[in-house]
């Protein structure tokens, strides 16, 4: 795949960095930063090595530290952040967003964290409080608590006064502005765009809207991100249980979120999180990895066994030990097909009480269907390799058996994982991949057993 503009810009400026730390030529290094968006000095940080980023740390300057950590990953941040004291935190965060200083706080320990909201004035100490309040991963501890808001019962005119003198003041990213009562309930939105293009004279409560809903602070960052997906929006208004309007959501969070979870979703199945460090040192990296390594060697054991059972049946046929990894592997090719589904499905919240009966028929009518295509295509060319028709037919039918159980499983096994409050994209492929092992030896050997040897 050939290089795009902008990954070829950053290969340039790390072979420029790399060659600057090495021969220790600082000042080119500090114009380099500098020169960069702190997103792409976020990104060139984590695309080096921790020896280089720490050389590379000090050297931007302070005024952006906050803004480079905002838009790093949590595992690459922690790392810088506890390198920094207080004082250095406190100007990091102090021009940021409420909900980049919430991100950037949970990072921290709890004493560190105190100091540095003891040194905010009340007001944006607040702000800060009422986000951390909310789990990471919910609309509360998603949102901003910087909204703009107004009364249905005054004109645009006074509307358009308002703006001019908050001017610079006005949050970034705001496409509305939010209507509420006297006790801040949520009524509707009003669109920059109606406070300009219609009479000044009209009342907000003429011009307002009433479509966009508002979303619970303890909505799932998931779903928020299915809202803003189906109906097209730049930003969204966050209340309490009691429709208290407690900030607003933008569409840049919004993307973080979806990010998040594709990149979750991805390394998860291999025991990953998706703000690992690529660049972490060996001791962490090896403690992260033996845990899921040390699950997988519980199932290839499980396997083991089932094999070792079936050992006098394999000892006077050789040809199942060369066959035995072909069972195995359409079976897991094919549940890890219905599994990707699945989890797709929830992620996107597709799937529900009412049509997981429908999708597990459908999936095993194709594993069924699949089965018996490739069964005898398989047991055709096992037949002609080793002149054995009962050979043949038995890998066939254990073929079968596998893609079935195959399919059963990759539906099952993560709908009973999501009931029990396990994430199916961690778990779901090691539990499939010994499903179809078991399922698949116990098949072949157990018929060789019965009508071969």
């Amino acid at each position: 795949m050939p290089e795009t503009t902008q990954q070829q810009a950053l290969n340039q400026s790390i072979n420029t960095l790399d060659e600057a730390v090495k021969s220790g030529r600082f000042v080119r290094m500090r114009r380099l930063l500098s020169s960069l968006h702190p997103a792409e000095t976020a990104h060139l940080l984590e695309s080096l090595p921790p020896k280089e980023r720490n050389v590379c740390w000090p050297i931007i300057s302070p005024d952006l530290h906050g803004d480079v950590l905002a838009y790093m990953g949590d595992d690459v941040r922690a790392d810088l952040l506890k390198d920094m004291d207080t004082a250095d935190l406190i100007n990091a965060t102090e021009d940021l967003d409420t909900d980049d200083i919430a991100d950037i706080l949970q990072d921290l320990p709890e004493h560190v964290m105190r100091e540095v909201l003891r040194a905010m004035d009340s007001q944006h100490r607040r702000r800060v409080e009422a986000i951390l309040a909310y789990e990471e991963d919910t609309a509360g501890g998603l949102m901003s608590t910087d909204v703009t808001t107004v009364r249905s019962d005054i004109t645009l005119e006074v509307v358009l006064r308002y703006l001019r003198l908050l001017g610079d003041e006005l949050p970034a990213n705001t496409d509305s502005l939010y209507v509420v009562d006297h006790s801040d309930h949520y009524i509707g939105t009003l669109a920059l765009s109606q406070i300009v293009s219609r009479s000044r004279s009209l009342t907000v409560s003429k011009v307002m809207s009433h479509q966009i809903e508002a979303i619970t602070a303890d909505t799932p960052d998931t779903d928020v991100a299915h809202r803003f997906e189906k109906h097209d929006l730049i930003s969204a208004p966050v209340v309490d249980k009691d429709n208290r309007l407690l900030g607003r959501i933008t569409i840049d969070d919004v993307v973080d979120v979806i990010r998040d979870e594709a990149e979750h979703t991805m390394l998860s199945m291999a025991g990953l999180g998706e703000d690992e460090d690529t660049f972490a040192p060996i001791k962490k990296s090896v403690r992260r990895r033996s845990l899921w390594l040390g699950v997988n060697l519980l199932t290839a054991f499980l396997a083991a066994w089932v094999i070792g059972l079936f050992d006098t049946t394999i000892e006077k046929q050789v040809a199942l030990a060369i066959l035995m990894p072909i069972v195995a592997s359409m079976g897991g090719v094919a549940g890890s097909q219905t599994l990707t589904l699945v989890i797709r499905s929830m992620a996107l919240g597709q799937l529900n009480p009412k049509n997981q009966r429908w999708l597990l028929r459908k999936e095993l009518a194709v594993g069924a269907l699949n089965g018996i295509i490739w069964a005898f295509a398989i047991a055709i060319v096992t037949s002609l390799w080793f002149k054995n028709l009962e050979l043949g037919a038995l890998i066939g039918t254990a073929i079968i058996i596998n893609l079935v159980a195959a399919a059963l499983a990759g539906v099952t096994i993560p709908i009973a994982l999501k009931r029990f409050g396990i994430d199916p994209a961690l778990s779901g492929g090691v539990l499939l991949t010994t499903v179809t092992d078991v399922v698949g030896f116990v098949a072949f050997l157990g018929f060789a057993t019965l009508f071969i040897v």
